[in-house]
């Protein structure tokens, strides 16, 4: 069977994988932690469940504007905008079937064959996939670990321009890693953007899923907002990773392209469900606070657990649902070489699933030690207690 020659260009996001071999382990009995996939067990917040059937009682069950209905755009509009200090108004903001789409759509909309896009690496995966399968050349940039976190190699971001850059991907509170960008460092990549033209990709996914300090966007800093696309989603504060309900904020000349490519992949996001996204966002706050509180606790608890591991060292991110360990001296430690061993070991041993820093990118030249993802967002505290104490004891055995 032949297929197109792109689809042989196409990635996948092989986190996924990882949950398949955690299922197929478990359903031969063993006990399974599943730290590998960045979903939220907690309930979605009842106010937000109900404007759903409200919805769907009063008939929004039908076709409704690819761009979006109305009033979700306008909430999005005016939520985004206060949180960065900005203004936007409807025209801004297309309503998309999860955050994963904008990254599809920006690159249909604005990426030629054979222009170059700078992306994260270790990142999330869908960004090198979309990349290549445009047409376009992944240009990927690294980070470099300090003792407060990852930061940005911002001298190999500059060596890698060329006159076919075209976008640069920009995940601050960055998935796997954790990432967060100083002031400077995020003023850095503005300057590289304005100096060359590029358009900016700001996936914001994790913007509110923070447990301390503030955050803010690359398209707060002038001359940034009119080449920055904005990925929100609606997956991590509310827990709607299964409602598939994302937005992209845009110049609107942009935003009218986006609509136009709605129209065409999907002609319109579920409508019931977008109800229930201006409920998210206009409505009680109380259970996306609870979320969130419940999260920093599981992060707690996964940072106190892995940093008293011999052999493991971390820093504690102040966002996301992710730590992302160096294990170099524990694999070592344990005769172990390869990290595809490492964690098939530990999931057949000990029952602790999770992904490693190759289900994030190719790795780069020069990269020598070894990472793991430990996303601490699809289980309890108490689980994540007993399943990082049952993988201590294995690394000390």
């Amino acid at each position: 069977m032949a297929f197109a020659e792109r689809i042989s260009r196409l990635g996948t996001e092989t986190a996924f994988a990882v949950s398949l071999a955690a299922a197929a382990w478990g359903a031969q009995g063993h006990r399974i932690y599943p730290f590998h996939l960045g979903d939220i067990d907690l309930a979605t917040p009842a106010t937000i469940r109900e404007a759903m059937d409200r919805a769907v009682a009063e008939g929004k069950t039908g076709y409704c504007p690819g761009p979006g209905i109305l009033p979700l755009r306008e909430a999005i509009a005016e939520d985004v905008g206060m949180r960065r200090g900005l203004t936007y108004g409807p025209d801004n903001v297309t309503v998309h079937p999860g955050g994963k789409p904008v990254i599809t759509k920006f690159t249909q909309a604005l990426i030629e064959f054979g222009d170059e896009v700078l992306y994260p690496n270790p990142g999330y995966p869908i960004y090198e996939s979309q990349i290549e399968f445009i047409g376009a050349r992944p240009m990927p940039y690294r980070y470099v670990p300090t003792e407060t976190g990852f930061r940005i190699d911002l001298d190999q971001v500059r060596s890698l321009i060329t006159p076919k850059t075209k976008a640069i991907i920009y995940n601050d509170l960055q998935n796997p890693i954790s990432a967060e960008s100083t002031q400077a460092e995020k003023e850095a990549i503005a300057q590289i953007a304005i100096e060359h033209d590029l358009w900016v990709l700001s996936d914001e996914a994790y913007f509110e899923m923070r447990y301390s300090g503030t955050s803010s966007s690359i398209a707060s800093i002038p001359g940034m907002q009119e080449r920055t696309v904005i990925l929100y989603t609606f997956s991590k504060k509310f827990a709607m990773t299964g409602w598939r309900l994302g937005a992209a904020i845009a110049p609107a000349e942009l935003s009218a392209v986006f609509g136009k490519l709605n129209t065409n992949n999907e002609s319109c996001t579920t409508h019931f469900v977008q109800w229930a996204g201006v409920e998210a966002i206009r409505g009680d706050q109380s259970g996306a606070i609870a979320i969130r509180e419940a999260l920093r606790g599981r992060r707690d608890a996964a940072y106190e657990m892995l940093s008293a591991m011999p052999g493991v060292t971390l820093s504690k991110p102040n966002a996301t649902f992710y730590l992302f360990p160096d294990v170099t001296d524990a694999m070592a430690a344990k005769g172990i070489a390869t990290l595809p061993e490492f964690a098939e070991r530990a999931l057949k041993e000990t029952g602790v699933s999770f992904c490693t820093r190759l289900h994030f990118g190719r790795p780069q030249p020069g990269e020598d030690r070894m990472y793991a993802r430990f996303a601490y967002s699809g289980l309890p505290e108490a689980d994540i207690r007993e399943g990082l104490g049952i993988l201590a004891q294995w690394i000390e055995a």
